[in-house]
């Protein structure tokens, strides 16, 4: 489903339709704490259980894959793990699959992007090709990092609940990101490392449009971020899918759409 183009405020007073006049504009360099209801990601078991049930799951109405190359990255706090499941069926049907080995999403974040550009590097070395990358919450902003910097290397992007436009997230997500902020602080880092207004690369490829198609998928019942942050410029290129923030990487609705999008770029 395409978002309609209509004048939309975050809970944190963001106007979107102002900024999506402005493009390109991929990110805000303010955050702030919003009141998404948290409580339905205890739902995301709903997700799994639907995509097992799905035949897409089963490699139904998916167009066999030609190998080409595609590199899962994870979200805030978390690791290539909970992606094992996304990775099994990529490969299942036809796709080469790549998981970061970037560690937990918990780092400075050119320390995050050079370890996922040294991934797409191998990635592109084993099959010739360039790399379509998926990345969830987090991991789609440093998806798009990633695609700005080395635009000869990424065939295309996926975001699935990535706040495209700013931090706007549940209190307890950014009191989450302000200890992990605190901890980089006393390794040395600058004060300003994991903020939206660091001045380190990886924020300034924010403000840069990927020459990368993109397609960024949201949830309006997400209960961790603000689903408006997750919006494209371009509302044509955002899709809307039932469901929770975490339940996006085991949503039968999204491994559809992963499926044709890797199929028309075949």
């Amino acid at each position: 489903m395409r978002l309609p183009r209509a004048t939309m405020k975050s809970s944190g007073g963001l106007d979107l339709e102002s900024a999506s006049s402005s493009p390109p504009l991929h990110f805000h360099r303010d955050e702030q704490p919003v009141a998404v209801p948290i409580w339905r990601e205890a739902l995301l078991g709903l997700d799994w259980l639907a995509l097992r049930a799905s035949g897409i799951y089963h490699g139904r109405g998916a167009v066999r894959g030609d190998g080409a190359p595609v590199l899962l990255v994870p979200g805030f706090l978390g690791s290539d793990g909970y992606l094992l499941e996304l990775h099994g069926w990529l490969r299942r049907i036809g796709y080469r699959s790549y998981l970061s080995r970037m560690g937990r999403n918990a780092e400075c974040l050119d320390l995050l992007t050079e370890r996922l550009a040294a991934r797409l590097d191998e990635a592109r070395a084993d099959t010739g090709r360039r790399v379509h990358l998926i990345g969830h919450s987090l991991g789609g902003v440093l998806s798009l990092i990633v695609a700005v910097r080395r635009p000869d290397a990424v065939a295309s992007v996926i975001t699935l609940g990535s706040p495209l436009r700013g931090i706007r997230s549940h209190p307890f997500v950014i009191r989450a990101a302000a200890a992990v902020r605190e901890r980089l602080r006393r390794q040395g880092r600058r004060p300003s490392c994991y903020t939206p207004v660091c001045d380190c690369d990886s924020v300034a490829a924010l403000r840069s449009r990927p020459p990368a198609p993109h397609v960024a998928v949201y949830t309006r019942t997400d209960g961790i971020v603000d689903w408006r942050v997750c919006v494209n410029d371009d509302p044509r290129t955002d899709v809307e899918v039932p469901g929770t923030h975490i339940g996006l990487v085991w949503n039968p609705a999204v491994y559809r759409l992963i499926a044709a999008r890797l199929a028309a770029a075949a």
